[in-house]
């Protein structure tokens, strides 16, 4: 019967998407009482094809901003039942991490503006660094009265015990090829030519990323 095709959708559904976004979404097609069509995939997501949906996505991020698979998984759900004149909205709380992690965060972010869909970006406590990029994705940022927004810059912190290992007598070897493919490392003995090249590739990164959020 219609309740049998809907478990067996829902279960095809749940099968691609992250556990928790499946969770999420089935427990709020289950408090709506929304209805199932096979024959459009993701409909679950909307309640009512005439009136205007608002997607609420969250993001809480580590340094890692290791919440980007999900939040990927989600976008990508979002993109497939999204309908013209429908919104987005994000609510976003991290300090920032890795270059790699928080650009790809804000690149899954660009996909729902490059749709068309308006993005509303809610920062109840901290987006900062990597978290201010993703924030100024948004169409429109609502921030509380004491949340902390920005930061923009750049830093590495490499510990290193070269001279330790000297006194000890140990010699760690290392074998490269590449004038630069080893600069600032623990182990070895950092030259002024090391600092400068890890000095010109920080700042470089540092120049896109004020290039991005004053875009």
């Amino acid at each position: 019967g219609a309740q049998e095709a809907e478990l067996a959708y829902l279960s095809a559904v749940a099968a691609v998407l992250p556990d928790d976004v499946a969770r999420r979404r089935f427990a709020t097609l289950a408090a709506q009482g929304g209805a199932v069509d096979p024959s459009a995939p993701l409909s679950f997501l909307r309640t009512n094809a005439t009136e205007k949906t608002a997607f609420v996505l969250d993001f809480n991020g580590d340094v890692q901003a290791s919440q980007t698979a999900n939040l990927r998984e989600e976008v990508t759900a979002v993109l497939g039942a999204a309908a013209p004149g429908d919104e987005v909205v994000l609510r976003l709380s991290t300090g920032g991490g890795t270059v790699t992690g928080y650009g790809l965060a804000a690149a899954q972010l660009l996909r729902l503006k490059e749709k068309g869909l308006h993005l509303t970006v809610c920062v109840e406590q901290v987006a900062a660094s990597g978290g201010y990029m993703m924030a100024c994705c948004g169409d429109r940022v609502v921030a509380s009265p004491f949340a902390i927004l920005g930061s923009i810059g750049v830093i590495t912190d490499i510990p290193n015990v070269y001279e330790r290992l000297q006194k000890e007598g140990i010699e760690f070897q290392t074998v490269t090829a590449g004038e630069f493919k080893r600069t600032v490392t623990p182990t070895k003995k950092v030259t002024k030519e090391d600092l400068a090249k890890t000095k010109k590739d920080i700042t470089e990164i540092f120049d896109l990323f004020k290039g991005f959020v004053g875009a």
